[in-house]
């Protein structure tokens, strides 16, 4: 069963090997699949948002292993949509509310995810949506603003979680990209966990992992 770690930066001195780990997964994942124009070090893919302390969301396998991230930042401060993506509002305004966050860098390890679901999608892919969900709901949040790509945009429609758009998709380089708000509420949450098969919360206190460890 896949598990996720969210890490606030008080707990990052507690986990710098998920973390390098999570950072290494993206690079795989945006330079080398995605070709994306990114931000490196070494082998890992780290920008300018990674320095404002964000919530890290890391989907673990059983043994520890890493396949899955998103970043969470709330939107009270610079994030992805307002500093490098205003394009994709169109003429809305950027939300900016203590009850709203953007969940950024969102990605699975195709390679190494090996379970999927009758529906064709990744376990860890589930996982961490349910898990974006959850935490939203614990930290008393009505939505989340992301930026996205027109497949991704109908992941999220088939999984019952669908995105609200601020405007058309725009090409940037090969990708349809669009910018949008999701809910943050039960019932989305019961249809992900509902479409993923998931019987129990995904989210996994930091407290219990690093006495798991």
């Amino acid at each position: 069963m896949v598990r996720v770690i969210p890490i606030a930066s008080p707990d990052y001195s507690a986990f710098p090997e998920l973390i390098a780990e999570m950072h290494r997964l993206r690079y795989r994942v945006f330079r080398d699949r995605l070709n994306w124009d990114v931000s490196t070090s070494g082998d890992m893919e780290i920008d300018a948002y990674d320095a404002l302390r964000p919530t890290y969301m890391i989907a673990v396998t059983e043994n520890g292993l890493v396949i899955g991230c998103a970043r969470l930042l709330p939107t009270t401060g610079p994030t992805m949509l307002a500093s490098t993506f205003p394009a994709l509002l169109g003429s809305t305004s950027c939300p900016r509310s203590e009850r709203i966050f953007e969940s950024s860098r969102f990605c699975v390890d195709s390679g190494t995810s090996e379970t999927t679901t009758a529906s064709g999608f990744r376990d860890a892919t589930y996982g961490l949506l349910a898990a974006i969900l959850e935490w939203g709901l614990s930290h008393n949040q009505e939505a989340v603003v992301t930026v996205t790509d027109v497949r991704f945009e109908r992941i999220l429609r088939r999984v019952g979680w669908p995105l609200e758009r601020f405007s058309p998709p725009v090409q940037i380089d090969a990708t349809r990209a669009l910018a949008g708000r999701l809910p943050i509420d039960e019932s989305s949450l019961w249809n992900v966990r509902e479409m993923g098969q998931l019987k129990d919360p995904v989210l996994t206190p930091c407290s219990t992992h690093v006495k798991a460890a």
